[in-house]
């Protein structure tokens, strides 16, 4: 076999071995968007949130546990856990006692208390109410310390004010293509953002809004490092073959 036949072959399987590691297993591939657009900078800068069907409310009224559901002035949590709410059902209506069925979806937190006051107001006098949202979620993934779902209990919640909440960047991650998925009108919308920068660091750290999943993908180099630790030696050996032929077909 001449040099001229063998060399194609021997650089083909070379670059085989290389190439293999370097493949990337990111979760979100095909993002809807890839920049920072006014869809999702509008959103984030209403941060009141709505309340929409099957949220669980803590209904809370002033020294009357009787007609309050997981209510924040008793001594008993009103906690998730222990079941103390009210779902909003699919019709946007929530049972409240003494008055019945209430209409709250669409409304923010304090129009929902406002209605209810309303409500009340033909029982108690000068009635004090709260209504809490038990279930705003976020889900944040990909190269943290500490990822999973994470309560807001604020309105007011940042980009970076949450990853720190998920134990800061692991070793791998890419801080240069963080992924915030958001559904808008039934529609997954992707926003890509480099938090490697500081220029336009304020519009850079948008809002995070309930249901909204954060990613945070991993640098190339992680799959090899990963393979090159079991894998090294076999790799070393086939190398070191490749080019013993080589020598041997010159």
């Amino acid at each position: 076999m001449s040099r001229i036949s063998t060399l194609p072959v021997l650089m083909f399987l070379l670059a085989a071995v290389g190439l293999s590691g370097c493949a990337s297993q990111n979760l979100f591939q095909k993002p809807v968007t890839t920049k920072i657009d006014s869809v999702f900078l509008g959103q984030a800068s209403s941060t009141q949130y709505v309340i929409r069907k099957d949220d669980k409310l803590s209904i809370s009224i002033w020294n009357h546990d009787d007609l309050s559901v997981g209510s924040l002035y008793s001594i008993y949590s009103a906690n998730e856990v222990y079941g103390k709410w009210v779902m909003v059902d699919p019709n946007g209506d929530v049972p409240i006692p003494k008055i019945g069925k209430v209409k709250l979806a669409g409304l923010t937190q304090l129009q929902a208390r406002d209605r209810l006051l309303t409500e009340f107001r033909k029982w108690i006098v000068d009635p004090i109410i709260d209504v809490k949202v038990l279930n705003k979620e976020v889900t944040i993934l990909g190269e943290l310390k500490n990822p999973g779902k994470f309560l807001l209990e604020k309105e007011a919640n940042s980009l970076i004010e949450l990853l720190g909440r998920a134990g800061d960047f692991d070793l791998y991650a890419d801080r240069q293509a963080i992924q915030v998925i958001r559904t808008i009108d039934n529609q997954p919308h992707t926003m890509n953002i480099d938090l490697t920068r500081m220029d336009q660091f304020a519009t850079r750290n948008i809002q995070i809004l309930p249901g909204d999943v954060v990613y945070v993908p991993a640098k190339k180099s992680k799959l090899w490092d990963k393979r090159a630790g079991p894998s090294v030696l076999p790799v070393a050996s086939a190398i070191t073959t490749l080019l013993v032929l080589f020598k041997f077909f010159i």
